[in-house]
């Protein structure tokens, strides 16, 4: 379609280009940047798509406060409001409001060759108009550039001329202390030059994937594009996955030999592979698989047993990081305890005992949960954690937020021990692991009358989105139930911790 440069004729051709029935919107683009199929299956097989995991809808809601707030950097903007208006609405809204003189609009939506956009914040400057894509993110990240080179593409295309294409992202070194200064919270880059530099890309891939929605489901095998951490998880990996073997190359795990050029290589299961070309862990997994063969050391763990001592104390806890630090003296995406548990025996063979704490809705948990460990923790207990990485982190955020405490908690620290090494170092392996050392993973393994299976809730995304639930909650019901299905999750893992020593002690 000829685009006129009229302006009320750009606004019709605008409004009727936001009808066509193929158009992409930007988060599809993306998508199909990283995976044509992706592009198919999302059209045309919707029911196909994986469940959405607890973790990605946490992400998408901190995303819509992280927009809520970044606006405050432009005040007196004009939305374009989704709900209640169609697209062809949105697309003539934005329009009569630019024609109207809006210096800032919110969610502006324009739509050109086929592609849709909504752009965050849309401001105009002297030399025109100013894009702001919003990012609930402390990094820029490549899908990001790419983000902003299409909102660039299809805003020229509509006939308005950008000045500057940014992107406004977390500021990770900001403390809050009082109300959220959005100038200090927020950092803003320019990257008009690189968004520029891609705007032929962009015209071209947009044809490609004109083409692919128009034709049959593109042949393509599963790979590193699956897997892209520098792109957005993929909806459909459980259908794209689904007969993927499991001694697939694909599923080898850890350091070491590049899987995906193995598999491109034609190695396609474990039976395929070299196993000179593996490191040292990965080929416990493919020998595991293959022969349903444990790799055990039993020096390395009779050793690791008696590094413990008693009284012996196993600690979990479950956090909050938010973009929006919600404390004062919290930094974004500052792990924020709000509840643990404590399984210990004060000497081998005792009575387990067990403490645990839920911090209440709406309330700041940190000191609380100080001062209960260091009261609850004898001085001298040896504590056991999975992944100490993750607790021992948790701990240098509570000692720095309450220094008065502070000699107590690097104590905890000091004393901590983890319980992943001889499962990460294959010290202790079973095949039924497939080449995970996760809590998750190593549990059922080693201990089979413990799973997971069932519960309401059975990963620390979940508990963390089940725990702001709780806290939005005013039913007293529902808050109770979510209060128990938390309790029950973090106490599954402490107690798991001391099965899998219990069962370690039949390896020596």
């Amino acid at each position: 379609m000829k685009k006129s440069r009229e302006p009320g004729q750009k606004g019709r051709w605008l409004a009727l280009d936001a009808n066509r029935s193929d158009y992409l919107s930007k988060t599809l683009f993306l998508k199909g940047l990283q995976c044509h199929k992706y592009l198919h299956l999302y059209k045309y097989h919707p029911e196909l798509m994986d469940e959405i995991p607890a973790e990605r809808e946490m992400r998408f809601e901190a995303g819509k406060e992280v927009g809520f707030y970044a606006r405050r950097l432009f005040p007196g903007g004009v939305e374009i409001p989704y709900e209640g208006q169609s697209l062809p609405e949105q697309v003539r809204q934005t329009r009569s409001e630019i024609e109207k003189g809006a210096a800032t609009l919110y969610e502006a939506t324009f739509t050109h060759e086929g592609a849709l956009i909504k752009v965050d914040i849309l401001r105009k400057a002297g030399g025109g108009w100013e894009i702001y894509e919003v990012k609930s993110s402390a990094e820029v990240k490549e899908v990001h550039l790419d983000d902003v080179a299409l909102q660039q593409y299809v805003v020229e295309g509509t006939g308005l001329p950008v000045a500057r294409a940014s992107l406004v992202y977390i500021n990770k070194q900001y403390v809050r202390q009082g109300e959220i200064e959005v100038e200090k919270l927020f950092q803003s880059k320019d990257f008009t030059r690189e968004a520029k530099e891609r705007q032929g890309r962009i015209q071209e891939e947009l044809g490609r994937q004109r083409v692919v929605l128009k034709g049959p489901m593109p042949e393509m095998d599963v790979g590193r594009h699956c897997e892209d951490r520098d792109r957005y998880d993929c909806e459909f990996r459980g259908h794209c996955w689904a007969e993927v073997p499991e001694d697939s190359v694909l599923h080898l795990r850890g350091r070491g030999t590049d899987k995906y050029a193995l598999y491109a290589q034609g190695c396609r299961r474990f039976a395929d592979l070299p196993l000179d070309v593996l490191s040292f862990r990965q080929r416990i997994q493919v020998e595991g698989t293959l022969y349903q063969r444990d790799s055990i050391n039993r020096k390395r763990v009779r050793e690791f047993l008696r590094s413990l001592s008693y009284p012996l104390y196993f600690l979990d806890f479950e956090t909050l990081d938010t973009p929006i630090p919600p404390f004062d003296g919290t930094r974004p995406f500052q792990k924020i305890p709000f509840q643990y548990s404590l399984h210990y025996l004060e000497t081998e063979g005792a009575e387990l005992k067990h403490h645990e704490f839920l911090a209440p809705p709406g309330s700041d948990p940190r000191d609380e949960v100080a001062r209960r460990l260091i009261n609850e923790v004898p001085d001298d207990a040896c504590i056991l954690v999975y992944h100490r990485t993750f607790e021992k982190g948790v701990l240098e955020n509570l000692a720095a937020w309450f220094p008065e405490h502070g000699a107590r908690i690097e104590s905890l620290i000091a004393r901590t021990k983890d319980l992943e090494i001889p499962f990460r170092s294959k010290h202790l392996y079973l095949w039924q692991m497939k080449g995970f050392s996760s809590l998750k993973s190593v549990l059922p393994a080693l201990v089979p009358e413990m799973s997971y299976e069932g519960m309401e809730i059975a990963e620390g995304g979940a508990a963390s989105l089940a725990y702001a639930g709780m806290c939005a909650s005013s039913d007293p019901e529902e808050i109770q139930r979510i209060r128990c299905a938390l309790l029950d999750y973090c106490r599954l893992d402490t107690l798991g911790m001391v099965k899998i020593v219990e069962a370690m002690k039949d390896y020596c």
